[in-house]
């Protein structure tokens, strides 16, 4: 598991302990979108090798922000979900992905070169953050 003292005192720093680095959030955000099988994700997400991807579902499985859940069938079927704790995750995830944008297109303004969509384009269909 996790270490979840911080040795900055800082909140954030076990938040990012647990979901932080290139993958995690992107697989995160994926999820968000409901369940998916392994190759299924894989594919969604441009980029990553099936090591990385096998190794960054391990680790949010055991943190509590991902479920694995394994079928007996043939050929054998897995399939990933966030848990209550993993959906927890999603005001944060899409305010990632909101000011991410926002960032992108302050460059896309001073350089027309510069496509501030695609660096959203994974993270399609937009969701809306449910209203308490």
């Amino acid at each position: 598991m996790k270490r979840l003292n911080s040795k900055s005192g800082c909140a954030v720093e076990v938040t990012l302990s647990v979901m932080g680095g290139t993958w995690k959030p992107i697989i995160l955000f994926h999820l968000l979108h409901g369940k998916k099988r392994f190759g299924e994700l894989g594919r969604s997400i441009g980029g990553i090798t099936q090591r990385m991807l096998t190794l960054q579902l391990r680790e949010l499985e055991e943190a509590g922000i991902v479920e694995r859940t394994v079928y007996a069938e043939v050929p054998p079927r897995v399939d990933y979900e966030l848990t209550a704790l993993g959906r927890s995750l999603q005001p944060v995830l899409i305010a990632m992905r909101n000011w991410g944008t926002e960032y992108s297109k302050s460059f896309a303004a001073a350089d027309p070169l510069h496509d501030a969509d695609q660096n959203s384009a994974s993270c399609l269909p937009e969701l809306k953050q449910k209203q308490a």
